[in-house]
């Protein structure tokens, strides 16, 4: 996916969501589904064209690969749908509908309250209780509150990595200050790039929090995108994979 096109979807989401200096109210969670445990996390919305209220990542410890989630909220009650491959990704997560989205024999029914979520999953003749844990929580939306530490699960992947956002709470407000490389088989963070940004752009785009970090490809190489929020939007920060000491670095 090309910077043009995220550029274009960018214009996209300002003209059908509410554009507003802060937006990201997001629950990161720990627990299990069934007999594996698993690490969720939640985006939560005023309002969407589709009738989608909430957005998420998930993903198995024991496989580390991120599902994209997205859903509605009725009071405490949550039914959620997984994305089921990248043209459902294109149509509902990335282009929208102003048409509702049936969330109808979606596999996640879920009771939120402050300190977690229980329910069930179901797909099918498998069906597992759902128990999570709320461990961390991001909001910009009024003054800027962190609690715990807010690691972003974003959508984007690579055959042996996913990638991570670290949030916290800096002088210039609330940004994601770095990204890890996490790799899948290994299960744990191989690469840490920090963000040196004064005016607090890193992984605060107007997009859904998960889609902060994005993968393309160009010349059959994985790069990997990191989006600005404010004027850095259009360029961004652009990384390809090094064959030779396995480490990212910014595309030149």
């Amino acid at each position: 996916m090309g910077r043009g096109f995220i550029a274009a979807v960018f214009c996209l989401l300002l003209l059908t969501e509410k554009a507003v200096a802060g937006w990201y109210q997001v629950d990161n969670y720990e627990g299990s589904i069934g007999p594996n445990s698993v690490h969720l996390s939640l985006q939560r919305y005023a309002h969407f064209g589709s009738g989608i209220t909430v957005k998420g990542s998930y993903f198995y410890d024991a496989k580390q690969s991120p599902i994209a989630i997205y859903g509605t909220a009725d009071g405490s009650t949550v039914t959620l749908c997984e994305i089921a491959d990248d043209k459902e990704f294109q149509r509902v997560l990335v282009m929208g509908s102003k048409t509702p989205v049936d969330t109808t024999g979606c596999p996640f029914s879920l009771e939120v309250n402050d300190s977690g979520a229980t329910g069930s999953w179901s797909k099918g003749a498998d069906k597992f209780p759902v128990s999570l844990k709320k461990v961390a929580s991001l909001d910009d939306t009024g003054e800027g509150q962190i609690t715990g530490n807010v690691e972003i699960a974003f959508w984007a992947e690579t055959a042996t990595d996913r990638f991570a956002g670290v949030y916290t709470k800096t002088g210039a407000g609330i940004c994601m200050t770095s990204m890890q490389v996490i790799n899948k088989k290994k299960r744990k963070v191989v690469q840490e790039i920090g963000f040196d940004d004064e005016d607090c752009n890193a992984g605060m785009s107007t997009t859904p929090i998960y889609m902060n970090v994005e993968k393309w490809v160009e010349g059959g190489k994985d790069i990997i995108s990191v989006d600005f929020g404010g004027g850095k939007f259009s360029s961004g920060n652009d990384y390809v994979l090094n064959p030779k000491t396995r480490k990212y670095h910014l595309k030149k």
